[in-house]
């Protein structure tokens, strides 16, 4: 696969995104580790703590797995992350349909090709693992899929509700089967479709959990390069996390001022990517997961009001029905698991910025935070008819009018908005001693005359865009290539953020992620800048 990069600044990634990439010194405050200086990954892995619970962990993992239906998969994983002196580099994601968008592989993908690396330069067992975001209740969110199209995206969601209960748990209903094949239809067919849509289907049964369809294809996509998939919504990780619970009541008030002044200090140069809560807890009961709040000594769950020391008694005897926010759970995660480092998105290198004294209040220190690979994969007609463009991949990221305009103008056979320019001063000025002359004949007519000119520019301007949609016309081939790369390219927004892998998996093969994975740790994995891959 040919590779060529573009800048994340050329982009739309955000401005602290672009800092912690190109110059991290200036948010080395937030964080603990360079994620891009080797030396420095190696001083913060010295300070990992050894495992105290590694057996209990395991087993809990080991029960999960087979409440997901995957263990025989990650036996493998599972007994590599059973020895004591093993490390993890670890990403996590929402339950996207039938994988959610790209960089959800992407994710994978960077965590997969780091652990490798790091297990051979310490020459120490490394696994990657897979967090499932699987106690999120925003089911509309991951509810869709997107497909990129000739020349515009479409978009297809899943007619189902979660009700206010944990994605994980939703259970899978026909309408998942009606999704599948709407999403045959979009697709043509391939030397690859039936493998694939038997795969899909094979995972997304009825009466399975999404948590479960997910981590199955997940298995079935990544199992082959020792990637563990676990998460927290599981009895018998949640009893292992009771004591991070009870430290987010006990400590509230600290806990609150570690977030709040360390994201007041992050918004003097950035932005605040999470708004910040009275708690940083759910809690499930029959309404599904509820926020608990928060005024001083008194916490609410629904109706329900609690004292401190009532609801650290109601955590220590049902842990099971706590669940962590955006904040808490990476905690849990570090807690769990022997972190090297996590393998972030933007967005999450942004709530991670708010974090670190956050992470010294359950004293723990803040793992390395990579950012993940950012790609976009450049199909081989879309190559061809971009080269028949002036315009460079980056530069499709704009409004499709403004390529449009850009191109009329870049071929137009004359300088229209300089000849029409010129034209209105030549009016104005040629009008300039008429209206000198009326003036002084009715002073009262002055503006009458000035109107007219006015009017003449008026219908200039008119002449103008009529002359531009005429050339428009003209050029409705290379402006239909513009639309049909906009499409691929950007569907609606970068195009990992809004594609389906089944996209490509369709078009080129089971084992197009091996490939890629191949590649990028080959040539090695460059994590500062946005890759165009040529399929």
């Amino acid at each position: 696969m040919e590779k060529s990069q573009c800048s994340f600044k050329q982009l739309p990634f955000s401005s602290l995104f672009s800092t912690y990439i190109y110059d991290y010194p200036k948010l080395s405050r937030f964080f603990s580790t360079n994620p891009l200086n080797e030396e420095d990954i190696k001083e913060r892995i010295s300070r990992i703590p050894s495992s105290k619970n590694r057996a209990a962990v395991a087993s809990a993992f080991a029960k999960y797995h087979n409440e997901l239906g995957i263990s025989a998969d990650q036996k493998k994983a599972l007994d590599k992350f059973s020895d004591p002196s093993t490390l993890a580099v670890v990403t996590g994601q929402q339950l996207g349909v039938a994988g959610g968008p790209l960089y959800t592989v992407f994710k994978t993908m960077t965590t997969i090709i780091l652990a490798k690396e790091w297990e051979e330069k310490l020459n120490r067992p490394v696994v990657p693992v897979f967090w499932l975001a699987d106690e999120d209740h925003d089911f509309e969110e991951i509810a869709h899929l997107g497909i990129p199209g000739n020349d515009e995206f479409t978009s297809l969601k899943l007619d189902q509700k979660g009700n206010g209960n944990p994605v994980s748990e939703v259970v899978i209903d026909n309408s998942m089967s009606d999704l599948l094949e709407q999403l045959r239809g979009e697709f043509p067919e391939t030397d690859f479709t039936d493998s694939l849509f038997d795969q899909l289907s094979s995972c997304y049964t009825a009466n399975k959990t999404h948590a479960q369809a997910f981590a199955q294809l997940m298995s079935a996509w990544f199992s082959k390069h020792g990637l563990l998939i676990v998460g927290s919504n599981f009895s018998a990780i949640k009893g292992l996390c009771t004591t991070a619970f009870s430290n987010s009541v006990a400590n509230a008030d600290a806990i609150h001022e570690a977030l709040e002044s360390q994201s007041s200090e992050l918004e003097k140069d950035f932005h605040r990517q999470v708004v910040i809560g009275s708690t940083n807890l759910f809690y499930f009961d029959e309404n599904g997961r509820t926020k608990i709040d928060r005024e001083g000594d008194t916490w609410s769950i629904n109706d329900q009001t609690l004292t401190t020391a009532e609801l650290l008694t109601k955590i220590e005897a049902e842990p099971q029905n706590f669940s962590p926010n955006v904040f808490l759970r990476p905690v849990l995660q570090d807690i769990l698991l022997p972190t090297i480092g996590y393998v972030a998105g933007p967005g999450e290198i942004a709530y991670y910025a708010q974090m670190r004294s956050y992470y010294q209040q359950f004293d723990m220190e803040m793992p390395v935070i990579f950012p993940r690979i950012s790609a976009t994969l450049l199909e081989s007609g879309i190559d061809r008819i971009m080269q028949k463009l002036p315009f460079e991949m980056c530069s499709y990221n704009q409004r499709i009018e403004d390529l449009e305009s850009q191109y009329i103008e870049m071929n137009s056979p004359a300088d229209l908005d300089k000849l029409f320019s010129n034209w209105v001063s030549e009016i104005k000025e040629s009008a300039k001693q008429p209206i000198q002359r009326i003036a002084s004949i009715d002073p009262t007519l002055e503006g009458t005359a000035g109107k007219t000119v006015s009017g003449f520019e008026n219908e200039l301007n008119k002449l103008k865009g009529r002359v531009f949609r005429s050339l428009k016309q003209q050029e409705e081939t290379q402006l239909k290539r513009i639309r049909k790369i906009k499409a691929q390219l950007f569907p609606d927004g970068l195009q990992e953020r809004a594609v389906n892998p089944t996209y490509f998996m369709n078009k080129y093969g089971m084992d197009v992620w091996d490939q890629m994975l191949v590649d990028f740790a080959v040539n090695d994995l460059d994590l500062q800048t946005h890759h165009i891959v040529k399929l």
